[in-house]
């Protein structure tokens, strides 16, 4: 019966291995149709989207919450430097489209948000306790 034992032994651990090799051909073509959809260009735009939005968001985080107060301070002032080179593409990229007047009302939209915002928190701290 040892020998009987020893063959039904061989046989179980052949089906493993045979099914372990099926698992990691299975693997292997999954992984190719994902490196083959993440090449797509669509998808390389996404990422490259994504990381910039990411980039500046930490950028402008790291500009506004510079202080210990939390707001604008001497630091984040001397990071405006490190900003300078996005401003200038940007402020390029504004007059080779001449998208002067647009830019201007997004900024004068997004200048009255921000006094709107911030003459609404300072009366907030007033009505406090």
């Amino acid at each position: 019966m040892s020998k009987l034992e020893d063959e039904a032994a061989l046989a179980a651990e052949k089906q493993k291995i045979i099914r372990e090799g099926e698992l990691y051909r299975i693997k292997l073509v999954h992984s190719k149709a994902l490196v083959g959809q993440a090449l797509q260009p669509d998808a390389l735009m996404h990422g490259a989207i994504d990381h910039a939005v990411g980039l500046a968001q930490a950028r402008l985080g790291g500009l506004l919450h510079g202080g210990a107060s939390g707001g604008f301070s001497l630091s984040s002032l001397k990071s405006l430097r490190s900003l300078a080179p996005y401003a200038l593409t940007v402020g390029s990229f504004i007059a080779r489209r001449k998208l002067i007047k647009p830019a201007l009302a997004l900024a004068t939209v997004a200048g009255i948000g921000v006094a709107w915002l911030l003459r609404r928190k300072t009366s907030t701290q007033y009505e406090q306790p």
